[in-house]
């Protein structure tokens, strides 16, 4: 009887634990089945959503998807390319910022020095009109060696304006931080082509060709015959498509390109015209400084080779301490205030509002929607470009229909 109970129990246990096994093979086996499930259906719809979209695309942006599809992995190359142009722009932010500060450095020293040297050979002619001997020869020779001197250095600091070119490298530096953000933006994305390597190369170049380091045989000129707005950006040519599509539009509709026509107008009509004219002045007034300065030095230092003659004694003395006076306050106001500088404040403001009008322009000349940049987007980049709100831009565009050329708002509320 033992016997019997004890066989009956081991059969028991294994049944059981056979039953077991087979159960948990059987729940395994329907979890295995439900997870390829989940996991293929969506591959299904996908696959059914490409054929639908297929169907009700055209083959440009069937070629558009095919395209951000394939660049979903950048070519390494590529890659490659583009952090090696995102090093030399790092490395130009850094030259043209230490350039600008040594060229402002140039201005302080050089004003303090000429004017320090022009009061002080005014000093010795006054001094030595007023006395006699050796002495008075002494200060004469003194006098118009020193005159002679701050004519050369004058006509060199004239030439060359260190203030404005101070001015070139500040903004040669903000332009090129602006291009590294933009790289670092195209590199956070990760849809990189050959083109974007094309288009930011030559982005470079036009900014080295805008505002270059070197003076001698770069040097912009500081004394153009006509007052023109600063150009440090590529011709617009055809536009890339860069994966946002939006459907036919891209946020584009009649509305919103007459907005952009009108903002364009009064961009044209009012901001870029106005700092021309403001530009303009500037530069005359810049030139009258510029001949004034070392023109006076060189009378003064001619009035004080004659302090002291019998028959010229009077007018010498004159001109030899009044001429390095008034040339001592040209010299002030020339570059203590700076208006080489101001001169290229109007000047970069100016190819600022070219740029915007001629970036507007070039969307809207584009017919087909899907190759324009988005509207929704780019309608947001100018309102604060232009330093005001999406309203506040539409309330502009409105206002400038309704009264036309007699509009007596600027576009930008920036500067």
């Amino acid at each position: 009887m033992a016997t019997l109970k004890a066989s009956s129990l081991v059969l028991n246990s294994s049944i059981s634990s056979n039953s077991k096994q087979r159960g948990s093979r059987i729940r395994a086996t329907t979890q295995i089945a439900n997870r390829v499930s989940s996991i293929s259906l969506p591959g299904l719809e996908q696959m059914e959503l490409h054929k639908s979209t297929d169907k009700n695309l055209n083959p440009i942006h069937i070629e558009t998807i095919k395209r951000n599809e394939s660049n979903s992995r950048p070519d390494p190359t590529v890659m490659m390319k583009l952090y090696a142009i995102l090093e030399a722009v790092a490395d130009r932010v850094e030259m043209h910022k230490n350039m600008g500060d040594q060229r402002n450095n140039w201005n302080s020293l050089l004003l303090t020095s000429i004017n320090a040297i022009t009061l002080t050979a005014a000093t010795m002619a006054g001094i030595a009109a007023i006395s006699g001997g050796a002495l008075a020869e002494a200060m004469k020779l003194s006098s118009t060696a020193m005159y002679v001197a701050a004519t050369g250095m004058l006509s060199i600091v004239n030439k060359i304006q260190p203030s404005q070119l101070a001015e070139e490298q500040r903004n040669a530096a903000r332009m090129f931080k602006q291009l590294q953000n933009q790289i670092q933006t195209i590199i956070s994305i990760g849809n990189v082509a050959d083109i974007d390597i094309k288009e930011i190369m030559e982005k470079v170049l036009a900014l080295d060709k805008a505002y270059p380091l070197p003076l001698l045989g770069a040097m912009l000129d500081k004394f153009p015959a006509n007052m023109e707005p600063a150009v440090w950006w590529t011709e617009n040519g055809e536009k890339q498509s860069r994966g946002n599509y939006q459907g036919y539009d891209n946020g584009w509709n009649g509305e919103l390109e007459d907005e952009m026509r009108e903002v364009v107008n009064v961009i044209r009509r009012k901001d870029k015209e106005d700092y021309l004219r403001l530009g303009g002045k500037a530069l005359k007034l810049n030139k009258f400084f510029a001949i004034s300065g070392p023109v006076l030095t060189g009378l003064a230092a001619i009035g004080s080779a004659f302090v002291g003659s019998p028959s010229h004694g009077g007018w010498a003395v004159v001109l030899g301490v009044v001429g390095g006076a008034l040339a001592s306050v040209v010299n002030a106001v020339e570059h203590g205030g700076q208006v080489g500088m101001v001169f290229e404040m109007y000047r970069s403001n100016a190819g600022f509002f070219k740029m915007m009008e001629e970036e507007i322009e070039s969307n809207l000349r584009e017919e087909g929607l899907e190759r324009r940049e988005n509207g929704e987007l780019f309608e947001m980049k100018v309102s604060l470009q232009l330093g005001r709100s999406l309203s506040e831009l539409r309330n502009l565009a409105a206002a400038a229909a309704a009264g036309g050329e007699g509009i007596d708002e600027f576009a930008s509320k920036l500067f």
